[in-house]
């Protein structure tokens, strides 16, 4: 059964654009190569953090929202744990109502 996902990523405030970006298509292909689809992307840019992590202060966060095989998350978790540029992740199943925030949300950004 295909549900939606939306799984948001910390990597490390050193990387460059370009590095952000090779991270970036790491996952995406990943997700596709792996039966799942795209629904849409957005780079939340150089954040602050709540509290360190790791002895940074700072990251670059990133979203993705996705439709995919349940199988398929417990395997791109392994993928974040094993990347050293990612500090923490953080993935969830969306229910509908998740599901309709998320389209309103981007209709509101496609408005502005």
């Amino acid at each position: 059964m295909i549900k939606q996902y939306e799984t948001v990523f910390i990597a490390t405030p050193v990387l460059s654009e370009a590095q952000m970006k090779e991270a970036v298509a790491k996952y995406t292909s990943f997700i596709k190569e792996n039966g799942g689809e795209i629904v849409y992307e957005e780079d939340w840019g150089l954040k602050q953090l709540a509290y360190p992590i790791q002895k940074r202060t700072s990251g670059f966060y990133y979203l993705i929202e996705f439709k995919a095989d349940p199988q398929l998350i417990a395997s791109l978790e392994t993928q974040y744990r094993r990347d050293e540029r990612i500090i923490r992740f953080l993935t969830f199943a969306m229910d509908k109502h998740a599901v309709a925030y998320a389209e309103k949300r981007r209709a509101n950004k496609q408005a502005k």
